[in-house]
């Protein structure tokens, strides 16, 4: 499925608007990553652990998103975007959004 975070896709027209998708992912480090992270933190720097986390959760999420408009029958989904949030101090949300749509040549 083609995904894009522009409105229009060159080449294609937009047949049908099929409305919005998401798919969302919350994620905690564990105790040792946190521990991790925390050392890594005292000398600054790249925490490559919630690097790492952050990078498979937008993964997640996007994959979650497509299957969302896969069901409802689209080719593609456009004007995707990512929002994130945090809950407490280890939790992370990331939702992955966009309108799906079908296409024409």
């Amino acid at each position: 499925m083609l995904v894009v975070t522009t409105e229009s896709i060159p080449g294609r027209t937009v047949d049908r608007v099929l409305g919005q998708v998401f798919g969302i992912t919350v994620r905690s480090r564990g105790i040792g990553g946190n521990l991790m992270a925390s050392f890594r933190s005292l000398a600054g720097g790249e925490i490559k652990e919630y690097t790492e986390m952050l990078e498979d959760a937008r993964k997640a999420a996007i994959d979650r998103m497509v299957k969302n408009a896969a069901q409802m029958g689209a080719d593609a989904v456009v004007m995707m975007r990512f929002d994130s949030g945090e809950f407490g101090q280890s939790m992370s949300e990331i939702v992955a959004y966009g309108t799906a749509v079908t296409l024409s040549s």
